[in-house]
């Protein structure tokens, strides 16, 4: 399937392999890793992919998975099986171990029953038999050591050592504390020789104790002597020593028969966990290159979204450099990309982005590349990158493209994927560039599909006259002479030689002598696609401009809108409240009259009396009466404004409360909304013309929105608490009018940007999310819009 067999060093994949094993485990996950191939069964690469989605989403969402043990189960029931062998204390307590982390693991699995289907099925119909653990832990403690109560013998033999060992310390702490009290003793306490404890006694006092001497001391002066008494205490507990691991001996091998029917069940153990293993560490890989599982087709086609070499990122990522990311897309439409462009513009790496992607995804391996990508199955990847020049067999650098080419013009068909670099060099280009031109030609013809790099004109021309084949280039600043590492199809790149010769240094007069010496023909090409470069590049930057200002333009009609609803609902607010006073004041007026000619009338017309009715009823006449304000004089236009004056709108009666002043604009609070205003359409008053209510209801809302910062930084937030600290801002912010906020959770493997963005998804204020521009910080910032 793959063409040459070292395809898979040329592209990286061998270093992804080694990347992979360094999550393993165990051994056996390692030599899983290291038999992973690129396979063309659409429903095994699906299925091993999936594995891996569920594995990395237990890891980034779910509790962790009690994987805590992994040991070779497999040669320790490979002892097993053979009659009259038996498995050690440690070798039974790997098995012990074993078999809790793989009854747990089922355990987990059986909770979360149909969340994680792919991995549920590694151990679909394998039985849980718990009579394997229950016998071990009978015998082998959570130590690994034989329980003393194993056997009743085992348990009789233990007694016994421990009782002659107790008589054996006390008789020789007898002898010591009397010979010491004799004056036979040398400095020092007891200690041990040859594993006896023995007493240190002057070499002139050996004599006076009877006993083993196991050693002296380097001037001669100290003998190291084990009492007669004790020695046969020692003798003693050897002997039984020797008698309990004949036991342990009867006791394991016991085990190991009762073990013995079940070892096929224990190599169905072995290969779980062996599995689990493996997956495991494609996930946490997964997770290291920020990888996602693409949409996989059963067709030979490739679209790829915001992708990225695996390696470069790792690299990138130590250095805290991004890696500009790739899109493009080969189906039946497009089935060859040609690229051309600077040197060190980054083809070569495109090129290999491609079809190391491919084949991690042929591989059952997640890539990091948006979940919206789509990636096909190709029956069979060719490459052809590098010098492979070969002494042993006479070949050329030249020589070793052909055969290659050879091999691709007689066994590509419409299922290979062909991964050429520097189309047709390494022999005169008179001559190499059609070769290259007629092989491409007959790949074309073949419904070939892939990407080949190149800087012959007549590759471009061929590339963008005929049908299937489709140019591209790798942007190049030639204002700051730097390539941008972006894929740009559609056109084909100049290779900027003279550009790049200039900046290098080269001198003008051989640089003109250069260029006399092409024809004008391809001097008017090369020329033409640097003027297109340079006019793309100008179109994108002023796209970039108007989308920013777009954006402003539409949060200020928000603001606007949002402003326009408050004053419609306090005018018909205010209205509403003052035809209700109307009505109580000419309410109460009549009451007040009609009681006043009643009393009149009651008091039949008495002088004094009317005139104190007529001055009551011209007090309550005049309390209810509206003053009309003086209008204060305008504000001189020099007179200073600053943050949290109180101003009033010239044109109307709207007062508010100065939140900023930005050259001839004032910023100002009004309730909880803000507007904008010219400095001549307000005059500033006094505190005390305000009305209290107004004050009260300004006093802590403007203080908040003139403190009101709408952006946050969350970076090394638990998520939890990252969560709650965004849901306060955002509740701020839609109550002061806000109409966006701005997000600083940092890259890392995102996690965190990706749960803060899941946050945002359950609530309908939220219109759209937007990352910061890559250079003001790319995907570490999330902008955030409501409605």
């Amino acid at each position: 399937m793959l063409y040459p067999e070292n395809s898979t060093e040329k592209l990286g994949f061998t270093e992804v392999k080694e990347l992979i094993k360094a999550h393993c485990l165990s051994s056996m996950g390692q030599q899983m890793v290291d038999k992973i191939q690129v396979m063309n069964n659409y429903e095994q690469i699906r299925k091993f992919l999936s594995q891996a989605s569920e594995f990395k989403s237990i890891l980034q969402n779910d509790a962790a998975l009690p994987i805590n043990h992994f040991f070779d189960i497999k040669t320790l029931a490979n002892k097993a099986r053979i009659e009259g062998a038996f498995l050690s204390e440690e070798e039974f307590f790997q098995i012990q171990a074993s078999l809790s982390t793989v009854f747990a693991v089922i355990g987990y699995f059986n909770e979360r029953e149909g969340q994680y289907p792919n991995l549920e099925a590694l151990f679909e119909h394998l039985p849980i038999e718990k009579a394997i653990l229950k016998k071990i832990d009978q015998i082998i403690d959570n130590k690994g050591k034989i329980r003393p109560n194993a056997s009743r013998d085992l348990l009789e033999i233990t007694s016994g050592i421990a009782k002659a060992e107790q008589d054996a310390r006390r008789k020789i702490d007898q002898i010591f504390k009397s010979a010491t009290g004799n004056g036979w003793t040398a400095d020092g306490t007891l200690t041990v020789r040859d594993g006896r404890l023995c007493i240190p006694l002057l070499a002139e006092n050996k004599r006076k104790l009877k006993g083993f001497i196991h050693d002296e001391s380097a001037t001669g002066q100290t003998v190291y002597m084990e009492p007669e008494e004790v020695f046969s205490l020692n003798n003693r507990i050897r002997d039984l020593e020797f008698e309990r691991r004949r036991e342990i001996i009867k006791i394991l091998t016991q085990l190991t028969d009762e073990l013995r029917p079940y070892v096929p069940l224990l190599l169905s153990y072995h290969g779980l966990l062996t599995k689990l293993d493996f997956v495991r560490a494609k996930a946490l890989f997964a997770i290291d290159i920020e990888a996602e599982m693409p949409g996989v087709v059963s067709e030979a086609k490739i679209r790829l979204i915001n992708a990225r070499h695996p390696l470069l990122f790792l690299s990138f990522k130590k250095e805290q450099k991004i890696v500009v990311p790739l899109n493009m897309q080969i189906d039946e439409g497009v089935r060859i990309i040609t690229v051309s462009g600077p040197n060190a513009g980054g083809k070569s790496v495109c090129m290999k982005t491609v079809g190391l992607l491919q084949m991690m995804v042929q591989a059952g391996l997640l890539i990091p590349a948006d979940a919206n990508s789509t990636v096909g199955v190709f029956k069979q990847m060719f490459v052809d990158i590098g010098d492979d020049q070969s002494i042993e067999s006479d070949l050329s650098t030249y020589s070793a493209h052909l055969s290659k080419m050879k091999h691709f013009v007689e066994n590509a068909s419409g299922k290979t994927l062909i991964l050429i670099d520097e189309f047709g060099t390494g022999t005169d280009p008179q001559f190499g560039g059609p070769i290259a031109e007629a092989v491409l030609e007959a790949l074309n013809q073949k419904k070939v599909k892939g990407m080949v790099t190149t800087h012959y004109s007549n590759l471009k021309i061929f590339s963008s006259n005929t049908e299937g084949i489709e140019n591209a280039s790798m942007l190049f600043d030639n204002v700051q002479m730097k390539p941008l590492y972006q894929l740009d199809i559609g056109k084909p790149g100049s290779s900027y030689a003279f550009e790049i010769a200039q900046k290098i240094g080269l001198p003008q007069n051989v640089l003109n002598l250069a260029k006399n010496k092409i024809s004008s023909g391809q001097k008017k090409v090369d020329t033409l696609l640097v003027d297109l470069e340079r006019e793309k590049k100008e179109i994108y930057d002023n796209k970039v401009k108007l989308d920013t200002q777009q954006r402003r333009v539409n949060n200020l009609l928000a603001e606007n809108e949002k402003l326009k609803s408050y004053l419609e609902e306090n005018q018909k607010a205010l209205i509403r409240e003052a035809k209700q006073q109307a009505k109580e004041i000419i309410t109460n007026a009549n009451k007040l009259v009609e009681n006043t000619i009643a009393e009149i009338k009651s008091n039949q017309a008495d002088k004094e009396k009317t005139r104190n009715l007529r001055e009551k009823l011209n007090r309550e006449l005049q309390r209810n009466t509206v003053k009309a304000e003086p209008v204060p004089k305008p504000a001189a236009n020099d007179e200073e404004l600053k943050a949290g004056d109180w101003v009033k709108l010239t044109d109307s009666d709207t007062t508010g409360q100065v939140i900023e002043i930005a050259k001839d604009n004032v910023i100002i609070a009004i309730g909880d909304l803000r507007t904008v205003a010219k400095r001549k359409r307000v005059q500033k008053i006094s505190r005390k013309d305000v009305p209290k209510d107004i004050r009260r209801s300004f006093s802590s809302t403007t203080n908040d929105m003139a403190g009101f910062n709408p952006e946050i930084d969350v970076r090394g937030m638990r998520g939890e608490d990252a969560l709650q600290a965004i849901e306060r801002l955002m509740d701020r912010a839609i109550m002061m009018g806000f109409g966006n906020l701005k997000i600083i959770h940092g890259k890392g493997d995102g996690i965190l940007r990706k749960l803060i963005r899941n946050y945002f998804k359950k609530y309908d204020q939220v219109s759209r999310m937007e990352d910061e521009h890559q250079d003001r910080g790319g995907d570490g910032i999330t902008y955030v819009y409501f409605r």
